[in-house]
């Protein structure tokens, strides 16, 4: 275990390692440190891949000792960021912070058409969980870092009403029952007489059972009522399957149930401005003319004042959250940046890496201008109130302010990177001594001289030898159709496939890479198709071929950039093999093979001085999912696993589920529905485990 110190710092971060770092990057982190040091606001990690970056990123975490936000281009690849500095900093606070949307359609309206689409949104609750875990550890801890999509720049909430609105409870306190639960509704806390989930809580007797928003485990709270005074007489922590005590606790912090988080007088004033603008722009409809416009916005926003005042919510809230912030017309909303720390003179004080840059910055820079295109339409036909507008990403320059120091990490940095950075760190060399794959074109031109049977059967042909040796494939194509239609004839062909892009749930997006590594041979699959998702920064060691179709179609997907980045992933591999299949030569694919090339030269040499012999990078197969599966289907499996273990033989298995059936009854008898729910769900795995 090797500590890092920083001084200035109340807290540290611990780095766990164990292998000191070598190659390039002794000298990467000692300059990123030093331009750290010096007040350097912009640097860039120059790192091919597979050099270590990540690494290299995480000894300069520890050394600079501040709270740290990764940002990555989409929320697979921050999945395994995340995944990568908990394994770094396994005593610290590792959170993941991503878009909590498992589908998400936003409201718009196509004038031509006139067309009006109505928001539909499915929130995955375990991100939710985890968002909360991210923002609690930013106000409540400093040895923090949180990798986070683009999501991090959208509204959020103020962090001075989320802090201000946490409960803080003592054992002790004096406090009615009744009392107690109303303050749990005021922080969007929900009622249940069922099994308690994420944000609900329940009564029994004089015991209030709570589920926090931020964690799987239930706080019990025991009150008792002497001479007319009511008290917290326990606290106890309690594991929410097994119902076993873990501790008794002297206090409690209860966060909101919501990072968006209004008093009573927030709320009335919300509704006297919203009354006020809608009169104002009512008056310039009119004014305009557009007097089906007018009528159409009276209705809409009456109807969504009435809601909010009766139930506390209505479809499209957040087009109003100006007025309830009390923020002024056209100031940025608060976003997770909010929650990091800040100097006195209100200067951010933490440290912001932006990776795989190339692609991340441009994303970064392009919110904005999409949603307000988006907001203007639906405002100019009277959909929604302009204040609507400010319900919005940050704009870049936004953003900008609102981050510290920065480091951009790319293997391939853009024109913004190495013009804004006063430092860049060169990273060509890898430890491992591994070289830049073999690149070799396949195509009409290529082979003249024998009878090329064309770019899929040529993939498929040398798929087969890679997936008999044991390793994984990738093929690339230009659209997603093409993805999913070259899956199912690999299928066809026999070779287990599957493809992978955009519109594939974010969850199913990492088990998806997780069976992928897994192979055939444990129940996984052996090739995956994509389009562009495969590109920057995914760590696949088991990949040793790459088949990039259609390579010499010019353009984004097919870039120079593009093409090295698509090659790199097959750089952890020691037989790491790329085809671009091209009827013609671009300028594209003479730039990338001759960079693959230089590298390819740099660390032969520095293989040969320092006697390295490559070898294939080998990683634990792990996902973030394995965190955010719940402890109830973990607690499910474990038991069937040991109950499989203990009772062999039909008749066997039949008395031990008829034994969980009756035991389930009795416990829904008491109303214990945490055992019965878990029971029932015993019975089911063991049930489908053992069918013929």
């Amino acid at each position: 275990m090797k500590k890092s110190v920083n001084k200035k710092t109340e807290k540290v971060f611990d780095l766990n390692t164990k292998w000191p770092p070598a190659g390039d990057q002794p000298k990467a982190i000692k300059s990123l440190i030093e331009g750290l040091d010096k007040g350097l606001r912009h640097q860039t990690l120059f790192g091919i891949t597979a050099s270590g970056k990540t690494f290299s990123v995480a000894n300069v975490i520890a050394n600079h000792g501040k709270p740290t936000l990764v940002i990555a281009h989409n929320k697979t690849l921050a999945a395994q960021l995340a995944e990568e500095y908990r394994d770094f900093f396994p005593n610290n606070a590792v959170h993941y912070f991503v878009s909590y949307y498992d589908f998400y359609q936003p409201e718009a309206y196509m004038p031509v058409t006139d067309t009006y689409i109505e928001k539909e949104a499915m929130i995955n609750d375990e991100i939710d969980r985890l968002r909360h875990a991210s923002t609690q550890a930013l106000l409540t801890r400093k040895d923090v870092i949180i990798v986070a999509s683009v999501s991090c720049i959208y509204g959020l909430g103020s962090p001075e009403e989320y802090k201000k609105r946490n409960l803080e409870i003592e054992k002790g306190q004096d406090i009615s029952r009744a009392d107690f639960i109303r303050n749990l509704i005021k922080i969007h806390y929900e009622r249940t007489n069922a099994d308690l989930e994420s944000g609900t809580f329940r009564a029994l007797g004089n015991s209030v059972e709570i589920m926090p928003v931020n964690d799987n485990v239930i706080y019990r709270l025991n009150f008792n009522e002497e001479k007319g005074i009511s008290r917290i007489e326990e606290i106890i922590k309690i594991d929410a399957i097994s119902r076993t005590i873990i501790s008794n606790l002297e206090d409690l912090f209860i966060f909101p149930a919501k990072h968006f988080v209004s008093t009573k007088e927030q709320n009335e004033r919300a509704f006297e401005t919203i009354k006020i603008e809608l009169e104002e722009r009512l008056k310039e409809l009119e004014k305009e003319g557009k007097n089906l416009e007018a009528e159409r916005l009276k209705r809409r926003v009456r109807y969504d004042l009435s809601l909010i005042k009766e139930v506390g919510y209505c479809n499209g809230i957040e087009n109003y959250s100006r007025h309830f912030s009390g923020k002024n017309t056209g100031e940025p909303p608060d976003t997770l940046l909010s929650y990091f720390p800040h100097k006195a003179d209100g200067t951010p004080d933490f440290l912001t890496i932006i990776d795989e840059s190339h692609v991340t910055v441009p994303q970064l820079n392009g919110m904005f201008a999409g949603d307000a295109s988006r907001k203007k339409t639906l405002v100019d036909f009277g959909f929604r109130l302009p204040s609507a507008k400010d319900n919005r990403p940050l704009k870049f320059n936004e953003f900008d302010e609102r981050v510290g120091q920065i480091i951009y990490t790319t293997a391939t940095p853009s024109k913004y990177e190495l013009e804004k950075s006063e430092n860049i760190a060169e990273q060509v060399i890898r430890p491992t001594g591994l070289l830049d794959p073999e690149v070799e074109i396949r195509g009409i031109i290529e082979n003249k001289e024998t009878k090329y049977k064309g770019q899929i059967f040529d993939f498929i042909d040398e798929a087969e030898k890679v997936i008999k040796k044991g390793d994984r494939v990738i093929a690339t194509t230009l659209t997603k159709k093409m993805a999913e239609d070259l899956s199912e004839f690999l299928k066809e062909k026999g070779i287990k496939a599957e493809y992978l892009h955009s519109e594939i749930e974010t969850l199913d997006r990492i088990r998806i890479l997780a069976e992928f590594r897994k192979g055939s041979a444990r129940a996984g699959f052996d090739c995956i198709v994509g389009v562009n998702l495969l590109r920057e920064g995914l760590d696949l060691p088991e990949v040793s071929l790459i088949g990039i179709l259609d390579a010499d179609k010019e353009g984004f997907l097919r870039s120079e950039t593009s093409l090295i980045q698509t090659i790199g992933r097959c750089a952890r591999n020691v037989n790491g093999k790329v085809i671009l299949y091209a009827d013609k030569i671009t300028n594209s694919i003479i730039k990338a093979m001759g960079e693959t090339k230089r590298r390819r030269a740099l660390q032969i040499k520095y293989n040969t001085e320092h006697n390295i012999t490559p070898e294939t990078i080998i990683k634990e197969i792990r996902s973030i999912t394995d965190s955010m599966d719940s402890e109830h289907n973990k607690a499910v499996r474990k038991i069937t696993d040991l109950d499989l273990a203990t009772y062999t033989g039909k008749r066997a298995i039949n008395k031990l589920i008829k034994q969980k059936e009756q035991e389930m009854n009795d416990a829904v008898k008491i109303l214990d529905f945490e055992t019965a729910s878990l029971l029932r769900d015993e019975i089911i795995a063991i049930k489908n485990k053992t069918k013929k």
